[in-house]
């Protein structure tokens, strides 16, 4: 009889790369983001009695199944458009690393695992909020995506939903304070998803995709609308100091970074480049989290 050997090399390769393809097929990083800024609504919302380690785990948890859950399903849902472009093609659908029909197994009992999390850990309120989020990103923004700009309206809700659940996790309510950090991550989500539709303007064409307002132009009527969205996190960065939620020095450290934020814009308005729209893009990755933090570290 011939016997195949099959090297452990070859077997680790393998695992290594299923690992990553299941790993990208979840967008492990953002949902990894999705999760920390959940954790940062539950710490902020949390009332310093006693704190619930098996809610805020399960937060964690149920939290980003139900996060890469959406963005499995969202790959699922744009395989075919994810082909035309450069930013995308890679994915694990495009390049046949994971079969559709693996996808949807996998998207279904994750989400399906995550849910059940926070039913059973959290309370009804975080697990209807978090249902709600998944089924606004997957069936109704990613579809938008390809009809115009309102797609970044509706997505900045689900993409807000993360503080919201944290705070409702900790609390089982939403609150004016509540409503505070949700209000910021929506308004953050503009000049964010804006930046990046503009930098990736040519493959969303080539999707398309139609995310930029002023009809889709990269122009100087675009570039105002993201100043004035930035603008609007000066006041709301504040909000949590003035209610008393947070201190006097995370109002000077949001103000400060809504400020070098606020400056970019002027940038953009001023040359209308890809590099100070890139500038932008890093800009708002760098500052929630910056924000959110100073929040937690100045907790009253």
């Amino acid at each position: 009889m011939r016997t195949i050997n099959i090297s452990e090399n070859s077997i680790s390769d393998f695992l290594i790369l299923r690992i990553g393809a299941y790993k990208d097929l979840i967008k492990f990083r953002l949902s990894a983001l999705v999760t920390f800024s959940a954790v940062f609504g539950f710490i902020l919302g949390d009332s310093g009695v006693v704190f619930s380690w098996v809610k805020f785990f399960a937060l964690m948890v149920g939290g980003f199944l139900i996060s890469g859950a959406s963005g499995a399903a969202n790959e699922i849902w744009e395989r075919d458009i994810d082909k035309l472009m450069k930013r995308t093609e890679n994915r694990p659908l495009p390049l046949n690393l994971i079969s559709l029909k693996e996808a949807y197994w996998f998207t279904s009992i994750i989400a399906l695992l995550g849910i059940a999390i926070l039913w059973i850990f959290t309370n009804p309120l975080t697990t209807v909020l978090g249902v709600l989020s998944m089924v606004l990103y997957v069936f109704v923004y990613t579809p938008l995506k390809r009809v115009g700009p309102i797609a970044v309206f509706v997505g900045a809700i689900p993409g807000a939903m993360p503080p919201l659940l944290g705070w409702t996790a900790a609390t089982g309510a939403i609150s004016h304070e509540a409503l505070i950090i949700f209000g910021i991550q929506f308004i953050w989500q503009f000049p964010h998803f804006w930046a990046i539709a503009w930098v990736s303007d040519e493959d969303y064409k080539r999707a398309g995709f139609k995310l930029l307002p002023s009809g889709g132009q990269k122009d100087l009527n675009t570039a105002i609308q993201i100043m004035i969205y930035t603008l609007f996190l000066l006041p709301l960065g504040l909000l949590p100091t003035y209610f008393g939620l947070t201190g006097i020095n995370s109002g000077i450290v949001a103000t400060i970074c809504g400020v070098l934020f606020l400056a970019q814009t002027f940038l953009l308005m001023k040359d209308c480049s890809r590099k100070s729209a890139l500038k932008i893009m890093f800009g708002s990755f760098l500052y929630l989290p910056i924000v959110q933090i100073a929040y937690l570290l100045d907790k009253v």
